[in-house]
């Protein structure tokens, strides 16, 4: 459970206070309709699904406290959409959620989805605020009404490489991207902070969010002897390749971003994602509420 999460409820009575659309069905209730955006289909739509959950858990429980505003009753009301982790589907999904009139968007996951998408958000004067998108250049453009509730790639590369090099004892690193603002924008922040750390960059190699045969790029990895292997990209595509290289017999430690730390991640792995290191961009699910916890999480 990310941060979006834990901190969408208190974002939900916030953002009422900012617009409200009066329901024609029921005079004396206000409805506020929030959109959220985010890959429903598709290789990540766990993560998807998982941050909808979120949104709709955090709705009901708003709801149930029955909030008034300015002496009237307000209802929300989710609309969500499937930007299938596309940019170009992202746009659309964009200009769909303003012409339905919400008066703010949690979402969308991928950074390369939400920085074209906020354009239209800020441009309609509809606040967006991301769980995940970590790309610095969300919130360096100077738009008002964009937020994120995690920290920036330039802030968790260091991180990265700071573990790679400390605690993995990286002396010879191989980088991987998989050509997405995410992907490619942390990876290029860990070989930075690698490079100025004295650490060897042996290779960077780039792949796409849709490969699924990785065995190429690690023939060449291995090649030249890496002991750290760093890989910006999503658990989809990274799990399958942890997997491929110790089919190769690749020996060389494996190290990841937020978008591959997820439980999925040990799944699509199997026994080779063992021993594995990932970091998270945000705080620990334990800073959610027990409330909420206890209700998204299940027995």
């Amino acid at each position: 459970m990310n941060l979006l999460r834990s901190t969408v409820a208190f974002a939900l009575v916030l953002v009422a206070v900012a617009a409200c659309e009066k329901s024609p069905s029921k005079p004396a209730e206000t409805v506020v309709l929030l959109g959220h955006a985010g890959p429903l289909t598709g290789s990540i739509a766990h993560q998807g699904k998982d941050d909808e959950n979120g949104v709709a858990l955090a709705i009901e429980q708003a709801n149930a406290k029955k909030p008034v505003i300015g002496g009237k009753p307000v209802v929300f009301r989710m609309l969500s959409e499937d930007d299938q982790g596309d940019p170009k589907v992202g746009t659309l999904v964009a200009q769909k959620l303003v012409d339905a009139k919400v008066v703010a968007v949690i979402g969308h996951l991928n950074s390369g989805v939400t920085i074209p998408a906020s354009e239209i958000y800020s441009r309609a004067g509809i606040p967006v605020i991301s769980g995940s998108a970590t790309n610095p250049d969300l919130t360096e453009r100077g738009m008002k009404g964009v937020f994120r509730t995690v920290g920036r790639d330039d802030q968790q590369g260091p991180a990265i490489a700071a573990y790679i090099a400390k605690e993995l004892h990286g002396k010879r690193v191989a980088i991987v991207d998989d050509k997405t603002a995410y992907g490619e924008g942390l990876a290029t922040e860990v070989e930075k902070a690698l490079r100025a750390a004295g650490v060897t960059i042996v290779g960077r190699e780039r792949t796409t969010d849709k490969e699924t045969d990785f065995k190429a790029i690690l023939t060449r990895i291995k090649n030249r002897n890496p002991d750290v292997v760093f890989h910006g990209g999503m658990d989809a595509t990274g799990g399958l390749m942890l997997k491929q290289a110790r089919e190769l017999g690749m020996k060389a430690q494996f190290a990841f971003g937020d978008g591959a730390c997820t439980d999925e991640m040990a799944q699509l792995a199997g026994p080779a994602g063992e021993g594995l290191a990932c970091s998270q961009a945000g705080i620990p699910a334990s800073a959610a509420s027990k409330e909420f916890r206890d209700a998204f999480i299940p027995k």
